[in-house]
């Protein structure tokens, strides 16, 4: 295969702008990032005084080390509660991810009681509801580390018991195969002590009532009672090296690595969506050995089709150079078929301000030749992974498998775009429909008004529109630096690939708890 043809100047100032800009970005996603695990920190007193582990902490001496950990949402709920985006603490007081604990690969979740006590957020119930989905449909055990105030109803493998599991938040354990709790700190009860005793006029004490012991010797809730936040992790860790699962396999395998520098990604994005960029220079520098075989490269050129690798694993990419046009939707919809064919997982990089307008594309079919692409990607019998690392506008974040098409996983680039269309066709649009109503009411169009209106309508897309704000509300699985693309994609697709292999064994019955 010819080596690839990059026309990309690292020295160039274009790209040291398009670098410098990404990197801003990359550094306040880190910055954001920082912030949630400083907020938790700052209650390490309480935690050391009550001889417990802080949730990070308990974290990493649950994971194997060394092993790949793939964060997932981690902006989710940022700017929502709290809107102030200099205040506002992303992740909503949940750290989730899929980590490797004893050599099982686990989606794990744990309750950040270091923030608010761990008390869900209406968000940090969706982020959990999402990493449940997420382990149903990757087939992987559902480890929590709970300490919390409340929660929604959800099911769950392993529950560790750290502190309070109350209400809501008992059904937690209630659910779960297995169940550790910590000797003196665990609780976990329907209504404690005070309601109790509101309710119904019964005294109680907090162990009397849901202690570990209790539940371990009387209720039979507990399986495991642990002498320590430490202890508890120890078990933990036991339990999966024991249970009949097959053990993760490290993404890395196949050492082909792009012969293009993964490092120039950093500067290939343009700082506008207005311009346009060759995403083949992104593709280049994902795949192994920087090979890739595009699919009908002289038909349909605004979208690009083809086939690679990462790291060892077979992947057919569909991205855009340009809008989505009757070619480009026609020759997508035959590569997206080609796959499933071959059973090869497909990644979307989506950059794309939409399908074709016009005369000449309505004319050309756009709307059947676009919605039989939506309807392929909606079809599609394989794993998908999207990744928004650009542009994202209309329909064309439905034929590129966009949250609401179910991918497999989705992450975003810090500097990507979503909204309905873009921000300036938005405030025209709006000016032309209200330049219409004053010309058949027969009044004269006010200007300055109309401008005011205009710059509204832009700047509430563009607070909207960011990244940073549609992961807040969960639209992907969190933002990664672009320079950890195939990475990311590598332990995705490694995921996927142990799914597709492992067979589990349904049951037809709950939890034969006495």
């Amino acid at each position: 295969m010819n080596p690839p043809k990059s026309r990309i100047d690292p020295k160039s100032e274009i790209y040291q702008q398009q670098r410098n800009g990404m990197l801003a970005l990359v550094e306040q996603l880190r910055a954001l990032e920082g912030r949630a695990a400083a907020a938790s920190a700052a209650s390490k007193p309480a935690f050391d005084k009550r001889s417990a582990l802080l949730p990070r902490e308990r974290l990493a001496r649950l994971l194997d080390p060394g092993a790949p950990f793939l964060e997932l949402a981690n902006l989710a709920g940022y700017c929502t509660e709290d809107t102030d985006p200099q205040s506002s603490i992303p992740g909503a007081s949940v750290i989730a991810g899929i980590g490797v604990i004893s050599g099982v690969r686990c989606m794990v979740v744990a309750n950040d009681s270091g923030i608010g006590a761990g008390a869900l957020s209406a968000l940090g119930g969706r982020k959990i509801m999402r990493c449940q989905e997420i382990a149903l449909q990757n087939k992987l055990p559902f480890v929590q580390l709970v300490e919390s105030g409340g929660a929604n109803l959800l099911t769950y493998k392993v529950a560790v018991v750290h502190g309070s599991s109350t209400a809501g938040g008992a059904y937690l354990p209630g659910l779960s195969d297995y169940v550790i709790m910590v000797r003196g700190r665990a609780k976990a009860f329907l209504a404690g002590p005070p309601l109790l005793k509101a309710a119904t006029g019964e005294i109680a004490t907090d162990e009397d009532l849901g202690g570990a012991d209790m539940h371990a010797r009387i209720s039979g809730l507990a399986e495991f009672v642990a002498e320590d936040d430490a202890d508890a992790i120890g078990i933990a860790r036991d339990l999966l090296a024991k249970i009949n699962w097959e053990r993760a396999v490290a993404p890395g395998a196949v050492d082909r690595p792009p012969k293009l520098d993964v490092d120039e990604i950093a500067g290939l994005m343009p700082l506008t969506v207005r311009k346009l960029v060759d995403m083949r220079e992104v593709i280049w520098r994902i795949a192994d050995d920087s090979e890739f075989l595009e699919f009908k490269p002289a038909y349909g050129r605004f979208t690009v089709c083809g086939l690679a690798a990462i790291e060892g694993h077979k992947v057919g990419f569909i991205t855009n150079n340009g809008p989505l046009d009757p070619a480009g939707a026609t020759k997508a919809t035959q590569f997206i078929q080609l796959c499933c064919q071959a059973q090869t997982p497909l990644i979307y990089l989506q950059n794309t301000t939409g399908y074709m307008v016009g005369t000449k594309s309505e004319a050309g079919g756009m709307i059947k030749h676009g919605s039989k692409m939506i309807q392929a990607v909606s079809n599609a019998t394989v794993p998908q992974i999207t990744v928004m690392c650009g542009a994202s506008f209309g329909a064309g974040n439905y034929g590129m498998c966009g949250r609401a098409f179910n991918p497999r996983f989705v992450f975003s680039w810090p500097n990507a775009r979503t909204a309905v269309m873009g921000p300036e066709q938005a405030a025209t649009t709006m000016a032309i429909v209200a330049e219409g109503t004053a010309a058949r009411k027969g009044r004269p169009v006010d200007q300055p008004a109309l401008d005011r209106m205009k710059q509204a309508i832009v700047d509430n897309f563009e607070s909207q529109m960011s990244a940073f704000h549609t992961s807040g509300l969960l639209l992907d699985d969190g933002v990664i630096d672009p320079r950890d693309t195939r990475k990311v994609l590598a332990a995705a697709l490694t995921i996927c690939a142990e799914a597709q292999a492992r067979q589990v064994r349904t049951i037809q019955f709950g939890v034969a708890r006495p």
